[in-house]
């Protein structure tokens, strides 16, 4: 039951000289827990603003619609219970009226049950969402906190989003993390847990969970903190923000995405941050006064560094720099200068960008876990992109020297249950063997493709070509790819399908990719591996759970 707003519309003209600015305001007192908003694409977009008790509690720009609705997006407005809460808007306000108070969001009985929901990857209730940020471990709970725009499925009105997983698997959403304020709106940055209290937000025994990010605003990009005492679930913002301005340094507005670490041998903190042509080092005590050490030109964006094991020897190390593309350094790290040994390398293309990894992960466990965004559109939906599987990332030594592999978490073996198994097969036999699952939403398929003669061979679902093998040219999907053994005649594929989108891990994540599902109008083939005299080894079929099976619209 929607409960309507009892709506005091006041317009009025304001006039600045020549010119006029039109807005229409209204009035309510918050006794519901959301505030239920029409969006249409169709619109233009206007600028909401919020008021309470003659002071601006936030704006955001928005798509009002004006007649139907294309989707609805919420605010929590739980906060504001039993005050009166004033409303304007600076686009056209026929929308105004729409909007109402509820217990629930719109269509929440129908969430994650959407036609284009993807069934085991995270995406959020309402709203578009890209970079993760802020992936952290902390008594018990995977944190990821994302870029994120509450009001509509395009990018805009940066956010940080927020989800709690127990296994990384099946997540809940939480109420939002960092909201834009006078310095700008929320870009991407980092969390830890400071332990032995060197920044002094801690309580008692409780450690404080300190966020480092970048608020972005028209002039420049700024550095900046925020804590929390409750696990991640409110925030406060350091008073004396910005931590970092650097602009006049680099002659540059692109200074973003903080990454902060403990670097145990210096006993500091270290903070990678992406400046106009690569990943600039700094270093601090206490997390608020950082200092200059270094800088490593060639990356764009969203910087990541870590050690890690070589073949799972902890006395063979090595220190990994990336940046948003996944591209990465090898060598070494002093704590204050990263110095490459090899690179840039490629592990994973497609549609993956800005993936950060987890810290805090225990020592008893000591893997390195990564989540990326995957640029993948749910069309016509409420929602808009979403996370990629997470994967455990490590080095290995290859013909080639050391390289990165990346495999799905040991975590998400639990949603996938095996249905079908056959050792060798005939490029025709496996097609009539996969045939009756062309038409799922959700499958992984895992198989070793042996070719002969042939120069190529892959496997297409309705004309898409999820695999495309080329043996003579070195490539998988046109990238270049040589097997580790030189004279190998066979590649493995492990393939994960969701509604929307393909992750592919070859030859045990020793390259993957990802895309969009994007089937070919009018093609009716379903599954078809191609070649010429090809073998189907061990091909498996497993069928998939969905995450949100238990899930609450909470």
């Amino acid at each position: 039951m929607k409960y309507c707003l009892k709506v005091s519309l006041a317009i009025y003209i304001l006039f600045s000289g020549t010119t006029a600015l039109r807005a229409a305001d209204f009035t309510l007192k918050i006794t519901k827990r959301y505030l239920n908003i029409p969006v249409s694409q169709q619109e233009e977009r206007g600028t909401m603003q919020f008021t309470l008790g003659g002071k601006k509690e936030r704006s955001f720009k928005i798509r009002l619609a004006s007649n139907k609705p294309e989707y609805w997006v919420f605010c929590d407005v739980t906060a504001f219970k039993g005050k009166t809460l004033a409303i304007s808007y600076s686009g056209n306000t026929a929308g105004l009226s729409k909007i109402y108070q509820d217990d629930k969001i719109a269509g929440q009985d129908s969430l994650y049950a959407e036609s284009k929901r993807p069934q085991f990857h995270f995406t959020t209730r309402r709203g578009w969402i890209n970079d993760p940020n802020g992936l952290i471990f902390h008594e018990g709970e995977y944190h990821l906190f994302y870029q994120h725009n509450p009001y509509e499925r395009e990018w805009e009105n940066m956010h940080w989003g927020h989800a709690v997983s127990k296994d990384l698997v099946h997540w809940q959403e939480l109420p939002i993390a960092l909201y834009p304020d006078q310095l700008g709106t929320m870009f991407s940055g980092s969390t830890v847990i400071d332990y032995n209290n060197t920044a002094g937000f801690n309580k008692g025994n409780t450690p404080a969970m300190i966020a480092v990010y970048t608020a972005d605003n028209p002039d420049k990009q700024i550095q900046c903190l925020a804590y929390s005492l409750d696990k991640g679930r409110t925030w406060t913002k350091y008073a004396q923000n910005p931590l970092i301005d650097s602009k006049a340094k680099w002659n540059s507005k692109d200074t973003r995405d903080p990454r902060v670490f403990w670097y145990k041998p210096g006993n500091h903190w270290v903070l990678v941050l992406n400046e106009r042509d690569g990943h600039s080092i700094y270093t601090s005590k206490n997390l608020k006064d950082w200092n200059f050490e270094s800088h490593v030109t060639g990356f764009w964006e969203c910087p990541d560094l870590f050690e890690l094991p070589v073949d799972g020897n902890k006395n063979n190390t090595k220190w990994v720099m990336l940046g948003a593309s996944n591209t990465y350094m090898l060598g070494s790290f002093n704590g204050k200068t990263f110095t490459p040994e090899s690179g840039k390398h490629y592990f994973n293309t497609g549609s993956i960008y800005a993936a950060q990894t987890y810290t805090n992960i225990p020592e008893t466990d000591g893997r390195r876990i990564q989540i990326g965004w995957g640029r993948v559109p749910q069309t016509g939906m409420p929602f808009n992109n979403m996370m990629l599987l997470p994967t455990e990332l490590t080095l290995h030594t290859t013909k080639e020297g050391v390289r990165m592999f990346s495999v799905p978490v040991k975590e998400t073996e639990q949603l996938f249950k095996k249905i079908q198994q056959d050792n060798t097969l005939a490029a025709e036999e496996a097609n009539q063997k996969l045939q009756s699952f062309s038409k799922s939403d959700r499958l992984r398929i895992k198989a070793t493709l042996q070719l002969s003669h042939a120069t190529s061979a892959g496997l297409n679902l309705f004309g898409q070509r999820l695999l495309d093998y080329d043996l003579n040219f070195n490539k998988v999907n046109n990238v270049f790819y040589s097997p580790e053994d030189r004279t190998s005649m066979e590649i493995s594929a492990d393939i994960y399908l969701d509604r929307t989108s393909i992750e592919i891990f070859i030859d045990g994540g020793a390259y993957s990719y990802s895309m969009e599902r994007k089937p070919e109008l009018n093609n009716q083939e379903g599954f078809h591996i191609w070649g010429n005299n090809i073998k189907i080894k061990n091909l498996e079929v497993y069928s998939a759970d969905s995450i949100w099976q238990n899930s609450l619209a909470k």
